[in-house]
């Protein structure tokens, strides 16, 4: 299996890392797997791989001496998939010293794969700074992006980037190269725009630290997706604490084995990895004219099943994935906005003294309840929409700080005032005051990622990242709680 995968990343030009091929552990992440409660993590599941490594002659041999039946797929016989074709390549080519010498190329790339994972793992752990409100902050002092090899580098960009954007698509080709060489510009005195992320030097940092936020400019970005709970009766599926033990340990015996810089061959192998092979002597001249035989043929297999689908492409044009601007969340539920951040709001039978002013004590129930959330913005269909936040909610926000505007602000906006219009005026004026602190140490290029809530006029409801709501009976949580954890969870190459 490895043997096919190397070949088949090899014609798709991969690097060392994709033809190290399958890991032996890795943990892999959905919402699917996520509890769905506040203040749970999402540990996913770890997938082990205890075959990799015997063949298929091996395989066989093991269940005819058990007595066990072997089952064969029938479509492995066929030629119009990948695999199947290498598979077939590589049965004619059984030698003893090409199936070895071709192992020896596979384990050199897995401990060149080990090794980069550690070296990212430890930068990460050194020079990346995670906030709450979903950004990165990273250190280019403690980094010292000049004497990391690029290997490693891209890596560890890359590595930054998914998380902060929560996008698993590889950087490669040009975009890896301008990145290299922007993170390697010490000071930062510049902006770039990669993988869904904006990258800018940290505020007050004199280029020192590279701020990385994510891009409201991407449309994939700006998504919300409603998060369906159990239903009554339903057993929830809590993933057992033992897992974290199990990844901890799987992570301390690998560890052991990951090899030093002087026995990691690659790092520096920019163009082909076969023919660094070649010259250190890991695998024979004929064997590596049979493996460039291999990935010719499948080049070719590929160019041609690439030419017969791009007779459509010239008829039908090409439409641009536009994310909805915002999506409706009722109250009780809760949502993945950006695949970061858990979102749930409700309206409060009861508002307690410390909910902006002392004075501010009420019951709302029923009727009231449903007069009351007239008044506070939510509207009759009791829905909310979700958002990125813009520019012209922080403007909104200083406006609502001044005690003066606000007669006018409101009068246009709100239909009905209650009689406890001046408390009401009060408990925004202090709340929009308490934000507008909490903003100021938020970059601006962050806070454009922040989630609002509004009702289906626009009106700002709340800003649960900074703790302005419209209303003390609004209860809003929104908690940065990515799908996949820094540095991709955990995988063992070795």
């Amino acid at each position: 299996m490895q043997a096919e995968l190397f070949i088949l990343r090899l014609s798709r030009n991969s690097g060392v890392l994709g033809l190290a091929g399958m890991a032996f552990t890795s943990q892999m992440f959905s919402k699917s797997t996520h509890l769905y409660r506040e203040g749970s993590k999402n540990k996913g599941i770890l997938i082990v791989r205890p075959l990799l490594h015997f063949s298929k002659e091996v395989l066989y041999k093991i269940c005819q001496e058990s007595g066990q039946d072997w089952v064969e797929d029938p479509t492995n016989q066929n030629t119009v998939y990948a695999r199947n074709r290498i598979r077939m390549s590589l049965g004619s080519l059984s030698s003893y010293t090409f199936q070895s010498e071709l192992q020896g190329v596979i384990s050199a790339c897995r401990r060149t794969r080990a090794y980069v994972d550690q070296i990212c793992n430890n930068l990460i752990n050194q020079a990346v700074t995670i906030v709450d409100h979903g950004y990165a902050i990273v250190d280019l002092e403690i980094l010292n992006p000049s004497k990391v090899t690029d290997i490693c580098l891209s890596k560890f960009v890359a590595l930054i980037l998914q998380y902060v954007s929560q996008r698993n698509r590889p950087i490669r080709g040009s975009t890896s190269k301008l990145l290299l060489h922007y993170i390697r510009t010490v000071p930062c005195k510049t902006s770039f725009t990669a993988a869904g992320c904006y990258l800018c030097p940290a505020p007050r940092s004199r280029g020192t630290k590279i701020l990385v936020c994510c891009s409201v400019d991407c449309p994939l970005n700006s998504k919300m997706e409603l998060i369906y709970p159990f239903l009554n009766g339903e057993q929830k599926q809590y993933i057992p604490n033992e897992l974290e033990q199990i990844i901890a340990d799987g992570k301390s015996y690998s560890n052991h084995f990951v090899p030093d810089a002087s026995d990691v061959h690659f790092l520096d192998a920019s163009e082909s990895v076969i023919s660094e092979a070649k010259t250190l002597n890991i695998i024979s001249e004929s064997t590596y004219r049979d493996i460039l035989l291999l990935k010719r043929d499948e080049i070719k297999h590929f160019k041609l099943k690439a030419e017969d689908k791009v007779d459509y492409k010239s008829k039908n044009k090409v439409e641009s994935i536009i994310a909805s601007p915002s999506e409706l969340l009722q109250p009780g539920k809760a949502c993945y906005f950006m695949n970061r951040f858990w979102i749930t709001w409700k309206l409060s039978n009861h508002v307690s003294v410390g909910e902006g002013t002392e004075n501010c004590v009420a019951d709302l129930g029923g009727a009231n309840q449903e007069c009351h959330s007239c008044s506070c913005g939510i509207g009759h269909d009791k829905v909310a929409e979700v958002r990125c936040m813009s520019e012209s909610d922080w403007l909104y926000l200083a406006k609502l700080s001044k005690c003066s505007s606000l007669d006018n602000l409101l009068s246009s906006t709100v239909e009905q005032i209650s009689e406890k219009r001046s408390l009401h005026l009060e408990n925004l004026e202090l709340s929009a005051q308490k934000a507008l602190e909490v903003l100021k140490s938020i970059p601006v290029a962050a806070r454009r990622s922040l989630p609002v809530l509004v009702n289906h006029q626009g009106l700002l409801l709340s800003i649960p990242s900074i703790g302005f709501k419209h209303c003390p009976c609004l209860t809003v949580s929104c908690e940065f709680k990515p799908i996949v954890p820094l540095g991709g969870g955990h995988s063992s190459f070795m």
